[in-house]
């Protein structure tokens, strides 16, 4: 006989078409300034009629945002914009994407972290060249301002190839098309700031290779989880209260 859970934390709706829906507009609200940061947001009640969504919902839009860092929940006083990412978001994005681009960075640390744990065991000295081709690239896309993206996808594949588990390019070639739109972002994120920036993203691809080089698989987990993590932070940066 099937006994009943008391656990409540996963009852509410996930209705992730609508409530992404919602994030995104709350999220367009705050990058184009109709909610200053360091502003309260209007109240769920208020927020929830005027985009005609229920309140679980729009709770789970705002968990979203607070999970990305734009807003902040104070006891007892509410929700208070923290960050005002930059506008070109809403530019370089598709539609309807920021969500899908959030959820496939939480796959790829995931994927891509052991897949570099992996292959820092498994590299080939062949594996080793084609990644320093691709570093290469790079280098040459960021001295002349090049977008890159396919470079950045070629450093990433190599590195899931050199595990010799075909299963990992399974599932991250199984995600590709969300995965080069998740770099095309932040590559053009990227090439609106100072030089500084790319420089920095560079460093983290060097940081990846020089750990499988040395066949330091927790320092090629750690660094590949970190880029791809600082990757998806990066894509909120902005003012911040």
């Amino acid at each position: 006989m099937k006994t009943k859970s008391n656990d409540t934390s996963d009852r509410v709706p996930r209705d992730r078409t609508l409530s992404d829906r919602v994030y995104e507009t709350v999220l367009s609200m705050i990058v184009e300034g109709e909610i200053a940061v360091g502003a309260k947001l209007p109240t769920e009640h208020a927020l929830s009629e005027q985009l005609n969504v229920s309140r679980p919902i729009l709770r789970q839009a705002l968990k979203q945002l607070r999970e990305d860092g734009v807003v902040v929940s104070r006891q007892g006083s509410g929700s208070f914009v923290q960050r005002r990412p930059d506008e070109a978001i809403l530019n370089f994005a598709p539609v309807g994407s920021i969500a899908d681009i959030q959820r496939t960075f939480e796959f790829r640390a995931a994927v891509e972290g052991e897949a570099a744990y992996i292959a820092a065991q498994r590299r080939t000295d062949a594996d080793l060249l084609r990644l320093k081709d691709a570093l290469t690239e790079l280098d040459r896309c960021v001295s002349e301002g090049a977008l890159g993206v396919d470079a950045d996808e070629a450093f990433h594949v190599v590195i899931c190839a050199a595990s010799d588990n075909k299963y990992f390019l399974a599932a991250r070639t199984s995600m590709k098309s969300n995965i080069l739109t998740g770099m095309n972002l932040t590559r053009n994120l990227s090439l609106t700031k100072p030089q500084e920036r790319l420089e920095l993203v560079q460093k983290e691809h060097y940081e990846i290779y020089d750990a499988i080089v040395a066949q330091d698989s927790d320092a090629a987990r750690t660094a590949m989880r970190n880029h791809v993590e600082n990757a998806r932070n990066r894509v909120f940066e902005g003012s911040v209260f």
